[in-house]
């Protein structure tokens, strides 16, 4: 073969190999998922999209206000019936059903009034603390949370906690933390359960509709991955449940 055609192989070969390191090097990077550890030193770190977190505090407050200005209609409507019927039937014996009519409505009114007390308290969590980058670490000592809200994180070892339960609320789905039981902020190891935000995820008010912990779409990594790596390091005693 001539060295023409030699040097003009030579020139293709290269020019292939520029294509395909330039194919690679402009190639899309995914999102980088964590391998759960396996060495007992080691840590799960589950960051956060503040974004996401942003947008579904809106959510929770607009929802909130609707079902509250709902309620409030339900239990005025109840109480101005019974007060109607207490006057328009008076004789008829029916003020013990009004009465409990009264009774029953209070409770939807009271609810109104907690919504927006909960919700101004929430502007001044918010206010006062910075949305962390890091929603959770999972360790071989235990969960270490940062909550939406609270000052500093909340710190569970592995026999005061049972995990996350998976579920969807207001349309999204959510993980909420799930507790030994009789687990409180006084248990040995434990910090953080006391502040005024994580109380009102953990033990939300009977009165008002959850909101859940932590949006699963602003996490950093999927939910099986956070799922492996509690099993591990909790020795299998803890877990998500969906």
């Amino acid at each position: 073969m001539s060295e023409d055609g030699d040097v003009a192989s030579q020139v293709s070969e290269v020019s292939t190999a520029e294509d395909s390191t330039a194919e690679v090097g402009t190639a899309e990077v995914g999102p980088e998922v964590q391998v759960p550890p396996r060495e007992p030193g080691q840590s799960l770190v589950v960051g956060i999209d503040r974004d996401a977190v942003l947008r579904r505090r809106e959510v929770v407050r607009t929802v909130e206000r609707r079902g509250a200005w709902v309620t409030l209609a339900l239990g005025a409507i109840g109480i101005v019936a019974a007060i109607y019927a207490l006057i328009a039937f008076r004789g008829s014996g029916m003020w013990p059903f009004a009465l409990l009519l009264i009774v029953a409505m209070i409770p939807l009114v009271l609810s109104t009034v907690l919504v927006y007390r909960l919700q101004a308290e929430r502007v001044e969590w918010y206010d006062a603390n910075e949305l962390p980058p890091v929603a959770m670490r999972i360790s071989a000592k235990g969960l270490e949370l940062a909550c939406d809200g609270a000052a500093f994180p909340v710190v569970l070892p592995w026999a005061t906690v049972r995990g996350f339960t998976q579920h969807k609320l207001l349309g999204q789905y959510m993980l909420d933390l799930a507790l030994v039981r009789g687990v409180g902020a006084t248990t040995a190891g434990v910090r953080g359960l006391d502040q005024p935000s994580v109380r009102s995820v953990v033990k939300p008010n009977p009165l008002l509709r959850p909101t859940g912990m932590f949006l699963v779409k602003a996490l950093d990594q999927p939910v099986h991955v956070i799922d492996e790596a509690i099993k591990h390091f909790s020795g299998g005693a803890a877990g998500i449940a969906r």
